[in-house]
């Protein structure tokens, strides 16, 4: 990682968090949708109903079935589902909205200005959701300003379930700091990457309890704490162990006291073992787990949080390459174990710094199919993943349920040309096969 790079980086993230003003979440209005003739997916049962219609009202869904057409009122929007599917909105449980819309080359572009690349990262939210993704729970990173600008209508993205900075022990994963860059603790100035919001390195209770905190008040959902080491950073191999027990608990603590959650980065048994040891709710990747370590996990009902990752991809750091062969080594064993354990999981992507792998967002749930059936994978990046984003309890950003087309629900939701239960590959084109995608009761892609 050069200084030049992550010089720019930091000129963007101070844009990101400072140049925007904060704005309160809109309230949506009361206007009604009426979706007649569609059928209904199921994502609990996996199945797909008779042809029926679907009232939308304000951003709920208001009636299902025989009540819906009668209910509704002349100021309806009428859209023919001519048998099509109705469908919750996609999820993704492990994303970085910030890091997955910029690349290396973006940064050091010497005519890029930070104006220009914060526009990239409010396009790519636009783009995210017209692949369907209407939720998000962003795992890290400067997020707080566009999540106050989509939910005030400023910009168009997903609902977002913001960590904050990521929390990092010093030579930890989060640990960004350039190479002259010293230790706050015995020099006495923040790291850059801390100033601009990306990461709190922070070492011993104390600090810890400061880190989470913070991250509160600025609105975070979820905290996120690295508990071993990772593939994408400079200073850790992915072996290693952050976190020694009792910062582990602090966290915990400290995120209780407020209601909500703890997340961990770790891979390794160890690792996964402490932090569960330490009450955390969740784990991130996971992929050199045993199957004793799942097992205690689905005990404890604490949740994986994984992804279907690829060797490498196209723009792919080489050093970033080779630390992740034993994480896909495991990778196949660690699905397979997970389910046979019965630990409750969820599905993310992970992208990081390679923008044009965001095209293939809606294809990477296809990689699940090695272990799960259509209705599995299906319920799993709804349903599951709002029974996820639901553990942020009154530290969530949106009141109401998501992952379901039921009456009361939240409505976000896609009609989808043709059976995704039959044919899951639907899912993976977006573009041609969501006629219609609503978000919080807006329509964000047209009816015909």
């Amino acid at each position: 990682m050069s200084s030049v790079w992550l010089m720019r980086l930091l000129s963007l993230l101070w844009a990101l968090l400072f140049a925007a003003p904060v704005f309160a979440q809109a309230v949506p209005d009361e206007g009604e949708l009426l979706f007649r003739g569609v059928r209904v997916l199921d994502t609990v049962r996996g199945t797909l109903g008779a042809p029926t219609d679907v009232l939308v009202r304000g951003n709920h869904i208001a009636a299902i079935g025989a009540a819906a057409m009668p209910t509704a009122t002349a100021k309806a929007t009428v859209i023919e589902g001519r048998g099509r599917t109705l469908m919750p909105g996609l999820i993704d449980a492990h994303w970085h909205s910030t890091f997955t819309a910029l690349s290396q080359a973006d940064m050091v572009a010497l005519a890029a200005t930070p104006d220009q690349l914060a526009a990239r990262v409010a396009a790519e939210s636009e783009r995210t959701l017209l692949r369907g993704f209407t939720s998000v729970r962003d795992v890290g990173g400067p997020i707080f300003e566009l999540k106050a600008a989509i939910d005030a209508g400023r910009a168009r993205g997903p609902r977002i379930w913001p960590s904050g900075a990521t929390i990092s022990q010093t030579a930890g994963h989060g640990d960004m700091r350039l190479p002259h860059e010293r230790s706050r603790r015995f020099f006495g100035k923040p790291a850059l990457a801390e100033e601009m919001g990306a990461t709190f390195i922070a070492d011993g209770r104390d600090e810890v309890l400061t880190a989470v905190r913070e991250n509160l008040r600025m609105g975070a959902s979820q905290i996120k704490l690295m508990a071993g080491g990772g593939t994408s950073s400079a200073y850790d191999p992915v072996d290693v162990t952050q976190y020694t027990l009792d910062e582990m608990r602090a966290a915990v603590e400290a995120a209780g006291d407020w209601g909500t959650y703890v997340t961990v980065h770790a891979y390794t048994v160890r690792a996964v073992r402490r932090a569960i040891e330490a009450g955390v709710k969740s784990i991130e990747h996971g992929q050199m787990l045993d199957e004793d370590t799942l097992k205690l996990m689905a005990s404890r009902g604490v949740w994986l949080s994984s992804q279907t990752l690829r060797a490498s991809t196209e723009n792919m750091d080489p050093l970033r390459r080779e630390k992740r062969k034993p994480v896909i080594d495991g990778q196949a064993r660690m699905w397979a174990m997970a389910k046979r354990a019965g630990v409750r999981m969820a599905w993310g992507t992970d992208f990081l710094f390679e923008p044009a792998l965001n095209v293939e967002q809606n294809a990477f749930i296809l990689g699940l199919r090695e272990w799960f059936t259509p209705a599995e994978i299906l319920r799993m990046v709804t349903h599951d993943n709002a029974e996820l984003l639901a553990l942020s309890g009154l530290r969530s950003p949106y009141r109401g349920r998501l992952g379901v087309v039921e009456e009361g629900a939240l409505a976000d939701l896609l009609l989808v040309e043709g059976n995704p239960l039959e044919d899951l590959q639907l899912i993976a084109d977006p573009a041609r096969n969501f006629a219609v995608i609503v978000k919080d009761g807006r329509i964000v892609k047209g009816a015909d």
